[in-house]
């Protein structure tokens, strides 16, 4: 079981690197929101495709790499390419499938399983 967990965290590290290193400001926000998604579905924090989302701009822009202005226009880019919403705290995916292209996101790192890439 650690062995799995060992493996599984060295693929989320990988695909991280990447994230950081190689994709554009987009497909970055998009990245982590389509994993945090499927993360909080993973342990039953999705109701209708929403989830809490807690995180200021500024701490999305430190994780990912970007400026604070940079987070929040792309944030505005696909809230208006109808892929997002926000409402307070409360993160919606209005489009899993346009997130995931926009993302260039492939859940098999996270090994979750079948039927949990649904939205």
């Amino acid at each position: 079981m650690f062995w799995r967990e060992t493996l599984i965290e060295a693929a989320i590290f990988r695909e991280w690197v990447v994230n950081i290193g190689t994709r554009q400001a987009p497909a970055r926000v998009a990245h982590l929101l389509c994993e945090l998604f499927l993360r909080n579905k993973a342990v039953g924090l999705v109701k209708d495709r929403s989830f809490e989302f807690p995180i200021t701009q500024s701490e999305l822009a430190d994780a990912i790499g970007l400026s604070h202005v940079h987070v929040n226009r792309t944030l505005q880019d696909l809230r208006a390419q109808g892929l997002i919403s926000e409402r307070g705290h409360l993160l919606t995916i209005l489009n899993w499938e346009g997130l995931k292209q926009a993302g260039e996101f492939d859940p098999a790192y996270l090994h979750h399983g079948p039927g949990i890439d649904t939205a």
